[in-house]
């Protein structure tokens, strides 16, 4: 499985550098969504620009994996990068009704950083 990993102070961008989302490299990316985790970041970004394909709902079930540990951990899981090729597989998988989706990596930066000002300004960190 080929991807790139591009850590900052408040989050960290994982691209997987595949043109399919396949049951090969899911796990994969459920493991690496676990050590970012485990390495204490709370904010994740997923960008699946570089991915053209996927047939299996089911393989993107490591996604809501993503999603519950930055939850958990009281942060953000956003995925960007989607195409109109993978729109229809997200719609049917209903994934939608959990995980954030915008459009490119900046809309999702700017979306945790404003997330992380609301939660200075309530006093939560």
């Amino acid at each position: 499985m080929k991807f790139s990993i591009d850590k900052h102070d408040k989050y960290v961008t994982l691209k997987l550098e595949e043109p399919k989302f396949t049951n090969d490299n899911a796990p994969g990316v459920k493991s690496e969504l676990y050590l970012l985790n485990a390495e204490g970041f709370k904010n994740i970004i997923v960008d699946l620009s570089d991915v053209k394909e996927c047939h299996d709902a089911q393989d993107l079930s490591c996604l809501l994996v993503g999603d519950r540990l930055c939850k958990s951990a009281g942060g953000l899981f956003i995925v960007t990068g989607i195409n109109d090729q993978l729109e229809p597989i997200i719609e049917l998988s209903n994934i939608f009704q959990s995980v954030t989706f915008v459009n490119t990596i900046e809309e999702a930066t700017d979306f945790i950083f404003m997330d992380e000002l609301e939660k200075e300004f309530r006093g939560d960190k």
